[in-house]
C-alpha cells in the first residue's frame, strides 16, 4: 500500500475571499494589497490588511491570482490566466495599468548571438488622469 501526500484542506469560501475575488474581477488593472483592501471593504467593512495578505497568498498558491512584479514598485495582483500583456506604471499616482500588444520583432533589439526566451515590458509615465492635471 503506497502512501499519498496529504491533500491540502479545502479553503472556506468566506465573505472576505468573495469580496477580494470580486475586487480583482471588477478591476481593469492590477491592484496592490492596499487597493484590494479599499475595494473589498465596500462589501466587508471590517476587513483588515493582514487578512488581505493571507488571502492573496492563498489565491496565488491556488493559481487563481497572479503576482505582477514591477521594478522598484510593490507587487500588484491580477487574475491568473490572462492573455499576454504588459504594464504601464504612473509615476505620479503609482497605479498600474494593463497594456495590450507587443512591439514587433523584439529580436531585432538583441545583441548578435543572443536568443530571446521571454520578455516583460513595463512602461512608465503619467496616466490619463494625472496627465490632465498637468
Amino acid at each position: 500500500m503506497s502512501k499519498r501526500a496529504p491533500r491540502p484542506a479545502p479553503r472556506r469560501d468566506t465573505a472576505q475571499r468573495r469580496a477580494l475575488r470580486a475586487a480583482i474581477e471588477q478591476a481593469d488593472r492590477p491592484l496592490s494589497p492596499g487597493e484590494l483592501l479599499g475595494a473589498a471593504q465596500r462589501d466587508v467593512p471590517g476587513l483588515g490588511l493582514a487578512t488581505v495578505y493571507r488571502t492573496v497568498r492563498a489565491l496565488v498558491e491556488e493559481g487563481w491570482l497572479a503576482e505582477v512584479a514591477l521594478p522598484g514598485s510593490p507587487s500588484r495582483y491580477e487574475q491568473a490566466g490572462k492573455h499576454h500583456h504588459h504594464h504601464f506604471r504612473c509615476t505620479l499616482c503609482d497605479r498600474v495599468f494593463e497594456v495590450d500588444g507587443c512591439p514587433p520583432d523584439l529580436r531585432a533589439l538583441l545583441p548578435r548571438g543572443f536568443r530571446l526566451e521571454s520578455h516583460d515590458i513595463t512602461l512608465t509615465g503619467r496616466c490619463a488622469s494625472c496627465a490632465r492635471r498637468g
